[in-house]
């Protein structure tokens, strides 16, 4: 019997097409999210304890998010009526009311963003995707099943693509770096010139590592 094949979206490249069903209604991704980022994640199944405290952690967060300009999507292959039963219950038990869409997704929307791994079971993994407002993936993360994610992480990702677009490269846990704190990498020179120049114009420890403030 021929394994089927699993695809997935990589770095750089659009994020896949689909029009998909949620609990605010019916959308297309990622043209009704054009000129907005977002973070779409899928979770193994709705009525678990790791999803719910992962849901309750991107909720919590969700006003620095829009603050950013960019949108929470949940996904997992359950249906609709049981995202939407799901989130009464951590409303009702938990007082936390998700704001969130959460795309009731099928096996196909699933094979498409490489969310069923063989070796994990039936159920989506746990993926993140951040998506730019030109729809291009700018990160992916995937976690196991049995191991929630850090939403601070995520938000913190956000911010930085959305700094470095502007101002150069991010160092180790930006932006508060041991060495640099929040400042920015220079991003290295290409040619002799340009590498004397550098250490003039910033300060550097050597002319491939050079390093600016952070433009508020």
């Amino acid at each position: 019997m021929e394994e089927k094949q699993m695809h997935m979206p990589l770095l750089g490249d659009q994020f896949p097409a689909m029009t998909v069903q949620t609990t605010h209604g019916p959308m297309s991704i990622p043209g009704d999210l054009d000129g907005k980022w977002f973070v779409l994640f899928s979770h193994p199944a709705d009525f678990t304890p790791v999803c719910t405290t992962e849901f309750v952690g991107f909720q919590k967060r969700f006003d620095k998010f829009k603050e950013m300009n960019c949108e929470l999507i949940g996904l997992s292959i359950d249906q609709v009526f049981s995202h939407i039963k799901w989130v009464e219950w951590i409303k009702e038990k938990l007082d936390v009311e998700i704001q969130f869409p959460i795309i009731a997704a099928n096996d196909h929307i699933a094979s498409k963003l490489g969310l069923l791994h063989p070796g994990k079971g039936t159920n989506t993994v746990r993926a993140v995707f951040i998506v730019d407002p030109f729809g291009k993936v700018r990160l992916m993360i995937y976690y196991p099943q049995e191991i929630g994610r850090n939403m601070d992480e995520i938000v913190r990702a956000v911010k930085a693509l959305q700094t470095s677009d502007k101002q150069g490269a991010m160092p180790a846990d930006w932006p508060n770096n041991e060495m640099l704190g929040d400042r920015v990498i220079v991003p290295p020179a290409g040619d002799v010139f340009l590498a004397k120049e550098r250490v003039k114009q910033y300060e550097c420890y050597d002319w491939w590592f050079c390093h600016k403030p952070l433009e508020k």
